[in-house]
């Protein structure tokens, strides 16, 4: 059955029962989906289509989009209930298309397209312009975004990129973010390292695989695989590592660094020699006439 309506009107259908922590529409009572546009119900394919200024809420979590697409089932009968105590229906899936926008008090993430998986509290973000913003952190990829919301984790596919709050950044091909979700509230509405109730928690750390590159005060560290941990400032790239600072190049199997000192150090194997080349600074003399000049 096809209802079309040009007026805003909601359909108030039902979830599942998980832990909610961040981006989370897996609990918190009823899926009111609203429209300003048209609205549909389609009872063979068991969806509800909204377009216009469309919208999903449950709990402080609100999806927007042009389009939404609500894929609903019989809600499944609860244990020792009476037996009209689990009836009506339930939202398993929920599609976003066209300028998505899926905020909480603390949190957002934006994209062209967005599936959200109720029953694995997942969401996969695509398109242009992807970003998740957190009260700690940013995330930005080219490929996909997604936030498993139970075990406290970001994936940014593509040109992935995390600036935390201090301005640090670590970028690679794919990173993972991880966040505590024990940290609690901080200042109110403005950027913070911990976190309020419904936030996606302080960024404890990140996870990155394929052309990674960290950026310090003083040096651009580069490697195949890293690791970082926020609350520290420190973290550990490995394979093919090189370190630039200024014209010269420390290379190495592996290297720590800093963040709040702005220190890179090389870590060789026992028995292996580190390689380097050190360009030595330009001089008054090497420039006079007849000298030769000192070049990288």
């Amino acid at each position: 059955m096809i209802r079309p309506f040009s007026l805003v009107i909601a359909l108030v259908l039902f979830g599942g029962t998980a832990h909610a922590q961040g981006i989370d529409l897996s609990s918190g009572g009823p899926v009111e989906v609203t429209a300003k546009g048209t609205f549909e119900v389609h009872d063979a394919a068991q969806e509800v289509v909204a377009e216009g200024d469309a919208r999903a809420v449950r709990g402080t979590t609100t999806v927007l989009a042009d389009r939404l697409i609500a894929r609903y089932r019989k809600r499944s009968a609860t244990a020792g209930a009476a037996p009209d105590a689990s009836a009506g229906n339930e939202v398993y899936r929920l599609e976003a298309h066209g300028h998505v926008r899926i905020v909480t008090p603390s949190d957002e993430a934006v994209g062209d397209d967005a599936v959200y998986d109720l029953d694995q509290a997942i969401l996969v973000i695509t398109g242009k312009g992807l970003r998740l913003t957190t009260p700690s952190s940013q995330m930005t990829a080219r490929d996909s975004l997604e936030y498993w919301s139970q075990q406290h984790m970001a994936v940014g596919r593509g040109n992935a990129v995390v600036i935390t709050n201090d301005a640090r950044r670590v970028s690679a091909d794919v990173m993972v973010a991880y966040t505590d979700p024990d940290t609690k509230a901080a200042t109110a509405g403005k950027p913070h390292a911990g976190n309020d109730a419904d936030g996606a928690g302080r960024l404890k750390r990140v996870d990155a695989f394929g052309n990674v590159e960290v950026r310090t005060a003083s040096d651009v560290v580069r490697g195949d695989n890293g690791l970082y941990l926020p609350e520290t400032g420190q973290g550990r790239v490995v394979g093919h590592v090189r370190i630039t600072r200024a014209d010269n190049q420390l290379n190495g199997p592996a290297a720590d660094f800093d963040m709040k000192t702005g220190v890179a150090r090389i870590v060789a194997q026992p028995g292996a020699r580190v390689q380097g080349l050190l360009v030595p600074n330009s001089t008054k003399a090497d420039t006079q006439p007849g000298k030769p000049t000192v070049k990288p």
